[in-house]
């Protein structure tokens, strides 16, 4: 089975699976191109807690963590299978790396479902969620990735679902180019990801310009740390970049192999 690339994911709003723009129209389209993988490891920015938590639940539920939004995207349902079995070997591995984790029967929220029913509308994949840790650091979570690195040579597609930029408290309705104190972040983002530099992915709230606007809390940027220590190291490429809301840069990151040209849209 083809070795996989771990990803980063900016997932926006719960609708992104609803609508027809830039950035649901790349992920429909990479989900066509990239090799089919074995199963899906989820970290998401909306399962958070103070240890790492692993979804072993053979038949996870679909979670609708949201409200507001269209009835047709709260009747929506993912009905992709666990496997309970690679749950469990996730966590050995984070074991061996001296992380400590356990299973739970938690289902799939939106930061999991809602990418994933774009590349995959099948729902034919296993998917394994897995949480981050707000109260703990960058390296961390970098740690988090490199633990789950040899699973993408078993055709384990290992993704990080959060976002580039996440600060809901300054919203710009119906805007699709971002301010300068977006921008300069998310191209600082970028630049360090295709660099390889983990160290400065991991210190982005010292080194990242406006980061603390960009990022008021840390949930929807530490799945970007879990995907590049996924990645081995392997320097990040720019999968796609847009912007919805004037400050959701839904920039899209590919680190380490299964990205050649041939599979990209």
């Amino acid at each position: 089975m083809a070795s996989q690339p771990s990803l980063f994911i900016s997932h926006g709003a719960p609708d992104l699976v609803l609508q027809d723009i830039p950035a649901s129209n790349f992920l429909r389209a990479l989900g066509r191109h990239l090799p089919r993988p074995r199963a899906v490891v989820v970290a998401s920015a909306h399962w958070t807690g103070a240890g790492i938590e692993v979804g072993g639940d053979p038949r996870p539920d679909t979670i609708h963590d949201f409200g507001g939004f269209a009835p047709e995207l709260h009747r929506m349902r993912y009905p992709a299978p666990g496997d309970p079995a690679l749950a469990a070997r996730v966590v050995d591995a984070l074991a061996a790396a001296g992380l400590p984790a356990r299973t739970s029967a938690r289902g799939l929220d939106h930061g999991v479902w809602v990418p994933l029913a774009l590349l995959f509308p099948g729902a034919e994949v296993p998917v394994v969620p897995l949480s981050v840790q707000p109260g703990l650091d960058g390296a961390h979570h970098l740690a988090v990735g490199r633990a789950l690195a040899g699973l993408r040579d078993e055709g384990v597609l290992v993704v990080g679902s959060g976002a580039a930029t996440h600060n809901l408290g300054e919203l710009m309705p119906g805007v699709e180019q971002a301010p300068s104190w977006v921008a300069d972040f998310d191209d600082w983002a970028v630049a360090r990801a295709g660099a390889g530099d983990g160290a400065a992915l991991a210190d982005w709230q010292r080194q990242g310009p406006q980061a603390r606007r960009n990022h008021p809390t840390p949930e929807h940027w530490l799945p970007l740390l879990v995907a590049q220590g996924a990645g081995g190291g392997a320097p990040g490429r720019l999968l796609h970049r847009s912007t919805t809301w004037g400050v959701l840069r839904m920039t899209m990151l590919g680190f380490g192999g299964g990205l050649d040209a041939e599979v990209l849209p």
